[in-house]
């Protein structure tokens, strides 16, 4: 009897306040409800899936179609149609949004914003991603679309073009609605394209605290301060739903985005979802582990040279690699150092080295290189990264040529 209390709630709150029920309607819920009471219960209904951030391949999955209600998962694409807003020039950080007496009164949790008043586009950014306040996620619809009603039209749009195609949206905050559902599988792409597609904004995801009217907010996302490697993304819960996680996890150059769906508690799904990303990790390995003895062996056999140690030597390190030409200095450096955590067996005794290129146009490019390895481990290292789709050019360094450590 409970569960149908609470979809009677749910259906209640996702009616607009100034629509009053006919008599008609009232029989037809009553006669709805009496239905319901034959069957079952309304459950959250459990799912998860483990994904390859990097390819997209799923690693472990548990009813990952089946649809269910997202709760605040859902500003994850309030969040990343605020984003767009951000690339396009239509909005700053600085830019102050307006609050409408609507948005300022929908239910807890809220930032506790004034109608009349305004906030900045970054303060709303943080307070989704900390407190997942609706009265901000009413505001960041109002002033994007007009109307919240028509925002959310916008979010299933996008999330079609995003190919999320079990999800619908109606509301910006993930307030009851019986008519926005999603899915494991769908929740997870999103996760996918906000680290790919906004990476320019994705580290607002990690911000643990957040202060605002003389108040700290802390981050509901637990996993960022108990499970190594976490940078985001978003927790979510309603009644109907259960507790929702969908979580991002990098180590040594790898990502895994996980998804749970109906947990019984917050504490039960956090632990949930250490226990699935710590098996996509394992997973992982084993496949890492597998391709580059597929690759040694593969280099062994078109390459024949005496049996020796892969670990760099003195006498044969006079070869490198070049993986990318970026910008700037920090994001040369920091694709070499990835570079390095993918094959650390090899690379790890070698010497980072930006080295800038300046064109005749007067930019300035920063080559990312790795020295002091043979010619042998250069053309590995090549192969491996390169059927990982990464960039990757082998390098003969030339006799005299002093190269410095850059292991800043």
């Amino acid at each position: 009897m409970k569960g149908i209390c609470e979809l009677s709630r749910d259906l209640a709150v996702a009616e607009p306040r100034s629509v009053r029920p006919s008599v008609s309607v009232v029989a037809s819920l009553a006669l709805l409800l009496s239905l319901i009471l034959s069957v079952s219960p309304v459950a959250a209904k459990y799912a998860s899936l483990v994904m390859d951030a990097e390819t997209g391949r799923i690693l472990h999955q548990t009813n990952a179609d089946t649809r269910n209600y997202p709760a605040s998962l859902t500003k994850m694409m309030t969040l990343y149609m605020a984003f767009d807003a951000l690339d396009s020039g239509v909005w700053t950080l600085d830019k102050r949004l307006k609050v409408s007496r609507r948005a300022a009164s929908q239910p807890a949790l809220r930032l506790g914003l004034e109608p009349g008043r305004s906030i900045t586009v970054k303060q709303a950014i943080l307070g989704l991603v900390t407190r997942s306040a609706n009265d901000v996620a009413t505001v960041i619809a109002e002033n994007i679309t007009g109307s919240e009603r028509s925002f959310a039209l916008h979010m299933t749009a996008k999330a079609r073009k995003l190919g999320m195609r079990r999800t619908t949206f109606r509301n910006a905050s993930g307030l009851p609605h019986r008519g926005q559902m999603s899915t494991a599988r769908d929740m997870a792409r999103l996760a996918r394209a906000l680290i790919r597609k906004h990476a320019r904004y994705y580290y607002f995801f990690s911000t643990q605290r957040f202060r605002y009217g003389g108040q700290a907010h802390d981050n509901h996302n637990e996993l960022l301060h108990t499970y190594e490697g976490t940078d985001g993304i978003k927790t979510g819960y309603i009644r109907a739903s259960g507790y929702n996680l969908v979580a991002s996890v990098k180590r040594k150059g790898q990502r895994l985005i996980g998804v749970v769906f109906g947990g019984n508690s917050s504490k039960h799904r956090d632990r949930h979802m250490k226990f699935l990303l710590d098996k996509g990790f394992q997973s992982l390995g084993r496949k890492m582990m597998s391709q580059y003895k597929s690759s040694t062996a593969s280099t062994a056999t078109t390459v024949p040279t005496p049996k020796r140690t892969l670990r760099r030597s003195s006498q044969s390190g006079n070869w490198g690699i070049q993986v990318g030409a970026f910008a700037r200095y920090d994001q040369a450096h920091k694709a070499a150092r990835a570079a390095v955590d993918l094959v650390p067996r090899i690379l790890r005794d070698g010497r980072i080295k930006v080295v800038p290129l300046k064109k005749r146009s007067g930019r300035t490019l920063h080559r990312a290189r790795i020295y002091g390895i043979s010619k042998r481990q250069a053309f590995l290292v090549c192969s491996y990264l390169k059927k990982r789709k990464k960039d990757c050019m082998e390098i003969r360094i030339k006799t005299g040529v002093h190269v410095a450590a850059n292991r800043s």
